[in-house]
């Protein structure tokens, strides 16, 4: 355990954002499962992970290329699919 009183604060901090990093995450994968097993078109579920993907770029959980990536095999998928 730190004895530093910053580096304290620095765990609290760290493990807030690993909880809602985590949380981001698996609703992240729970949308890319809505558009893999979407009936149809599935292009509102599309248009839905594509913007849970940009906001999980733009917060930090992921990065701005892994997220296009997931974007793009996404949008193949559905497109094959549909």
């Amino acid at each position: 355990m730190a004895n530093i009183k910053s580096q304290i604060k620095r765990n609290k901090t760290n493990e807030r954002r690993r909880e809602r990093n985590k949380a981001v995450r698996s609703a992240l994968k729970t949308a890319e499962k809505k558009v893999r097993t979407a009936e149809g078109d599935g292009s509102a579920e599309l248009r839905e992970a594509s913007r849970a993907l940009d906001k999980a770029a733009s917060a930090g959980v992921l990065h701005k290329r892994t997220a296009a990536r997931h974007k793009s095999r996404l949008a193949r998928s559905a497109n094959a699919a549909g």
